[in-house]
């Protein structure tokens, strides 16, 4: 397959990951490819296991779960998640709320794991996930962390808000970056989802790198302001530890 074509295919994997089930006029839009072409792409994902059409006329496409068992290998030998995933546990029972750990996948993170609260009303976001870096309390840990020049070429591409209550200006998220890195931990109150609050940190390898990100979410009715210091202690606390785990 020649290289523009592993680049349409992948372009149109990720796409029926985000729209599944997705019709071939809505995603050749979405993807800016012929109809033709995205055909072809999908013919070639089902053939070799990675998508599937429903029994519907005309089919949509969805994934299969052969993308679960390839990409769920990623955190092997080592990896984040293998290193977090006993923090995590202790954190979720210490704070009973949901606990996120999301990895960065060029400008976004990726939520890679969660822990559910046993509260009926609580956080919720599906595993793969992205999630934007200046919405999200995990995001803005993260670029507490980073070099200055890749936080400047962050913000100054295109800051969308998922929420009203969303940070876009860049002139206001400098200063909320420079809080949080001062301070050790991220607050986030309705930025990515309406009526939830979460606290973040950054998780740094032994180079001091970021590498990703942990937050404790919940019901801004629950996770109320007089909470966030304590919680942001344990957060950052937690997170240094999955950082001095990784190898």
């Amino acid at each position: 397959m020649a290289t523009n074509s592993v680049v349409s295919a992948f372009k149109v994997l990720e796409a029926v990951a985000r729209m599944q089930p997705v019709g071939l006029s809505e995603l050749a839009r979405a993807v800016e490819l012929p109809k033709s072409t995205t055909q072809r792409c999908l013919l070639t994902l089902q053939e070799v296991g990675w998508l599937a059409p429903t029994p519907s006329s005309p089919p949509r496409w969805r994934m299969t779960y052969r993308a679960i068992a390839v990409c769920g290998r990623a955190g092997v030998g080592g990896g984040l998640r293998d290193a977090a995933i006993a923090t995590m546990n202790e954190l979720q029972l210490s704070t009973t709320e949901t606990v996120h750990l999301c990895a960065p996948d060029g400008d976004a993170l990726v939520l890679i794991e969660r822990l559910d609260t046993s509260h009926p009303l609580r956080a919720f976001l599906p595993l793969g996930e992205r999630i934007s870096l200046h919405a999200s309390a995990t995001g803005l840990a993260y670029l507490s962390a980073c070099a200055a020049e890749f936080v400047e070429e962050y913000l100054a591409g295109r800051l969308e808000a998922p929420t009203p209550d969303s940070i876009t200006d860049p002139d206001r998220l400098r200063e909320v970056v420079a809080e949080v890195a001062a301070r050790g931990y991220s607050t986030n109150v309705g930025g990515l989802s309406v009526g939830i609050s979460s606290i973040g940190a950054p998780i740094l390898d032994h180079a001091g790198t970021p590498v990703g990100a942990l937050s404790v979410s919940g019901p801004s009715s629950r996770l109320v302001e007089e909470r966030f210091e304590e919680l942001g202690q344990q957060v950052a606390a937690a997170a240094a530890r999955i950082g001095r785990l990784l190898h």
